[in-house]
């Protein structure tokens, strides 16, 4: 929310009130001084006038994990052990996942509670490429190629998937980058040749690869670099 709109939506201050504060530098955006009415208030901001504390802010937290087989990416199940479970996290009720996995799908998962960013993200309008490392039950044909570049025609969602590169790695494991995440989508693309995926590994999410020193189930805070790459 722009800063003007935030403070003006306060019972504390009048719009020209709003206009004065900022003319006369008097409202901190964590910790800095801000005049531009247009500066954005995130729900992670501390907000101040004067001495007066408007909004506390609470820390942004963005998660790499290396996700195991056999895990859940939801963040709560009666049945099954969970993403959050292997977090070692204060307030994990906060936290969300951008992009999640098949129960039995490993690699890359990112888990934050800053919904803007895990938009940024996973939404399909950036079309951030998600790589994958497939093995399949049947040879990997060369025709393979083409199709995936020339996409899948899904009747139920009467749809046909954007294209996608696919680089054979051997005659039954290839390297997969889709801008998509449709339902099972790499399973049913592989399932138009009658070929069963046997193992789906994520590697990478736009620009954020998996580190190669998280074992399976391990995780780690992302670095600001990082952040700031989304």
């Amino acid at each position: 929310m722009r800063l003007d709109r935030f403070l003006s939506n306060l019972p504390n201050f009048s719009r020209q009130q709003v206009r004065l504060l900022l003319v006369e530098r008097r409202v901190r955006v964590d910790a800095q001084v801000v005049a531009d009415p247009h500066h954005e208030v995130r729900e992670f901001s501390r907000v101040e006038v004067d001495d007066q504390l408007l909004q506390a802010g609470r820390p942004a937290r963005y998660f790499m994990l290396h996700k195991p087989a056999g895990c859940v990416s939801a963040t709560f199940d009666r049945q099954h052990r969970t993403v959050l479970d292997l977090l070692d996290e204060p307030d994990k009720d906060d936290l969300h996942i951008a992009g999640r996995l098949d129960y039995n799908t490993t690699g890359l998962l990112l888990i934050t509670n800053d919904g803007q960013w895990s938009r940024r993200l996973t939404q399909p309008r950036t079309k951030l490429p998600k790589v994958y490392y497939v093995e399949t039950e049947q040879p990997i044909e060369a025709a393979y190629v083409a199709k995936f570049l020339e996409g899948f025609y899904f009747a139920f969602e009467d749809l046909t998937t954007l294209p996608a590169q696919l680089l054979p790695l051997s005659s039954h494991s290839a390297r997969l980058s889709i801008v998509e995440g449709r339902y099972h989508q790499v399973k049913r693309m592989f399932g138009f040749y009658n070929n069963k995926v046997t193992r789906l590994h994520r590697e990478r999410m736009g620009p954020l690869s998996l580190d190669p020193a998280l074992a399976p189930g391990a995780y780690r805070a992302l670095h600001p670099a990082e952040i700031a790459a989304i």
